[in-house]
């Protein structure tokens, strides 16, 4: 879809003001911005700011994109990144791996330890691989007092059991990205003080399940986000996401919440600042 369609979609929404501006600002917490194909990056994310989306994550997942995520953080001044491993390239991890995080993670644009975790549903790496990745990056986060941006897929009790470990000792705790999982692990991170990110997965028919796990979350305790070039939401499933789809999460979120939608642009907004501090 070309920027042009994409503000008419946004036309139809209450809090867009003729398709341009925001009635509050977004942070977009977590996308792959070295990953989009279809739109060049300096457009895009001129469309954002323009939209007024205000600052966006751009996710590490591997040893190969480790710098490359760096790079669009000192190339662009409201793009900021994480630093970690996914557990698909948890096969990936080596020693010097972990040289390479300490030393990039002392960026101020560095906001975050991820995307680690676990996943048990593609196994792409080895389970008891992924297990030790997600362990050493947890204890990076927690020596390096940094939040952390966890997947899990499939793996809730081993995901429950190893953050029973670390947890206690994780000042800044983070989220739960791309929640999917089970009522148990929510309550969990929940009650551990972190909080679960949503994207255009709560607009699938077959989500019901999501949307169960949405509407026992406090709004306090979520945040938003794309996933992009991944997940894009209903009604433009099949094309390329990208962060201006942004505003359609949000007013999903406050149909279901029953709230405004202005209401979950402010909170949502907050919630993002206390869960990366170096974004304030």
């Amino acid at each position: 879809m070309s920027k042009k369609n994409i503000f008419e979609t946004l036309k139809t929404l209450d809090f867009i003001d003729n398709g341009k501006t925001l009635s509050h600002p977004i942070i977009e917490t977590h996308c792959h911005l070295d990953y989009l194909k279809n739109i060049e990056l300096d457009l895009l994310l001129a469309a954002t700011a323009n939209l007024g989306i205000e600052k966006i994550i751009t996710i590490a997942v591997s040893p190969h994109n480790f710098q490359t995520v760096l790079d669009l953080t000192n190339k662009y001044p409201n793009v900021y990144c994480t630093q970690g491993i996914h557990p698909h390239q948890a096969i990936e991890y080596t020693p010097s791996c972990l040289v390479t995080l300490k030393q990039n993670i002392n960026s101020n644009k560095v906001v975050a330890i991820g995307e680690i975790g676990l996943d048990y549903y593609y196994n792409k790496s080895p389970i008891d691989t992924q297990r030790k990745v997600f362990e050493e990056h947890l204890q990076l986060a927690i020596d390096a007092n940094l939040p952390v941006v966890i997947h899990t897929r499939d793996a809730d009790e081993d995901t429950i059991s190893i953050l029973k470990n670390f947890s206690p000792q994780l000042k800044e705790k983070g989220v739960i990205h791309s929640f999917t999982s089970g009522i148990e692990l929510a309550q969990f991170a929940l009650s551990e003080g972190f909080v679960l990110g949503f994207n255009g997965i709560i607009t699938f028919k077959n989500a019901l399940n999501v949307v169960g796990i949405l509407e026992m979350t406090p709004l306090n305790s979520l945040l938003l986000e794309t996933d992009a070039p991944f997940l894009t939401p209903t009604p433009h499933r099949g094309e390329e996401n990208n962060s201006l789809y942004l505003p359609l999460i949000a007013q999903k979120i406050a149909t279901v919440k029953n709230v405004s939608a202005l209401q979950v642009l402010k909170t949502c907004y907050k919630n993002t600042l206390r869960v990366f501090p170096k974004l304030a």
